[in-house]
């Protein structure tokens, strides 16, 4: 896919670019610079001011990118501007207990070593991936920008798509593109309807400064309310991913800074000596929510726009980029044989494609959650037993990781080495 001839007979006169992006967040950008390695232009509307998406402070957010993801950033020349603000994961430690009393005997142990391609993934700021897919694109002359601006409208005819934007203007392309979260105005537009529920869970986010070194290592501790991530950030800094009942995390939202470390020290421990509160802390329920279809007539969902899951197993975003690399491999396939990109039954290929392992993934986030969110004793010591199980099985274990490092599947060619 690197750089074919462009295609022209795509674009009539009337279209202001052959994708209409809508959200300009991370999976937004991604498409746009994967349509571009196809000849194929974009135009990337985002409500937010320029200066505001890329400019963001520290605040703690950060993401674990497997390293089908990586692979897809290293492709679309966003990786080299943000590796140095990485930190690899190298190994997983699952366990199971209660604040305050340690982990159950049984745990899993996942250790990058037991693959060949390297680390299962890496952890990464916010901060530094959305600035690089905004320096990105400024590079790119088939990417154009709208910022500061929303979509208020939208209508399909026969031979493309508009937009009407809250400022009066207007812009057409051929498929209009999805890419702006959970309450995806573009979807509702198309009466797209959702299935979904909540948890009654709330996440608590922030990251911890600790005395010791991680190592790399990424911990998920499964506590009757909800699970702890730990996930390690480049020096001795972590950033924690907490899910408590919605009740308990608005109670420990409203705590100071030094109260909420009270509350957080006996579930974090001490294997990392000292903590301390480094930044803002950040709160947002959990949901699940997956649109009935991911594409309408001239349309595509991608990212949470398309499917927002539990972030117990840390795969929201790699979801969302892996949507990117099917519809970019879709969409340029269509394009090289001379089909209309935004046809039926092209993006249908592109629906049959990420439906079933959007399923798959969303129905294991929300059966772990259920199974390990809860005190009941049976269920307890049947999943200890069998966290113990598969970490002594070195087969099965394999599989997980390769799993975590979103290496199975049908993978998108972006994502291959």
């Amino acid at each position: 896919m690197d750089n074919p001839a462009r295609t022209d007979i795509l674009r009539g006169m009337d279209h202001d670019s052959d994708l209409l992006i809508v959200g300009g967040g991370l999976n937004g950008p991604a498409l746009a610079l994967a349509a571009a390695r196809a000849g194929l232009s974009s135009t990337v509307i985002d409500a937010l001011p320029e200066p505001a998406r890329k400019n963001a402070a520290f605040d703690g957010r950060a993401y674990a990118l497997a390293l089908a993801s990586v692979r897809l950033l290293r492709n679309l020349g966003v990786w080299d501007r943000v590796a140095e603000n990485a930190q690899p994961m190298l190994e997983i430690k699952v366990s199971d207990g209660r604040a305050g009393q340690g982990a159950s005997p049984f745990f899993m142990h996942f250790d990058h070593a037991e693959i060949e391609e390297g680390p299962m993934g890496h952890m990464l700021e916010d901060r530094f991936l959305r600035r690089a897919l905004m320096e990105a694109m400024a590079e790119e002359p088939r990417i154009a920008q709208v910022s500061n601006d929303t979509v208020t409208g939208q209508e399909v005819d026969a031979t493309g798509v508009s937009v009407t934007l809250a400022s009066g203007k207007a812009r057409r392309g051929h498929l209009l593109i999805g890419a702006d979260g959970r309450g995806s105005g573009t979807a509702a537009r198309a009466g797209i309807k959702r299935t979904g529920w909540g948890y009654g869970q709330t996440a608590l986010v922030a990251a911890i400064e600790h005395a010791l070194p991680h190592h790399g290592i990424a911990h998920q501790f499964f506590m009757p309310p909800g699970p702890l991530a730990i996930l390690p950030l480049p020096g001795n800094v972590s950033s924690i991913v907490w899910s408590e009942t919605d009740a308990t995390a608005a109670r420990f939202a409203a705590l100071s800074d030094a109260e909420f470390m009270e509350v957080l020290h006996p579930r974090f421990g001490d294997f990392l000596g000292d903590i301390r509160l480094r930044g803002k802390r950040y709160t947002y329920p959990l949901s699940l929510t997956v649109a009935q279809s991911f594409i309408a007539p001239r349309l595509a969902l991608v990212g949470d726009a398309a499917h927002g899951m539990h972030p117990i197993a840390g795969q929201g975003l790699n979801a969302g980029l892996r949507d990117v690399a099917a519809l970019a491999q879709v969409l340029t396939e269509a394009a090289r044989r001379g089909e209309d990109i935004a046809a039926a039954d092209v993006l249908r290929r592109y629906q049959q494609w990420r439906r079933f392992d959007t399923a798959t993934l969303a129905m294991a986030t929300d059966l772990t959650n259920r199974l390990f969110s809860n005190d009941n004793p049976f269920l307890r010591a049947a999943r200890d037993l069998g966290m113990g199980a598969i970490g002594h099985m070195p087969a099965l274990r394999r599989g997980f990781i390769r799993e975590a490092a979103g290496l199975t599947g049908d993978l998108p060619a972006l994502m291959k080495a």
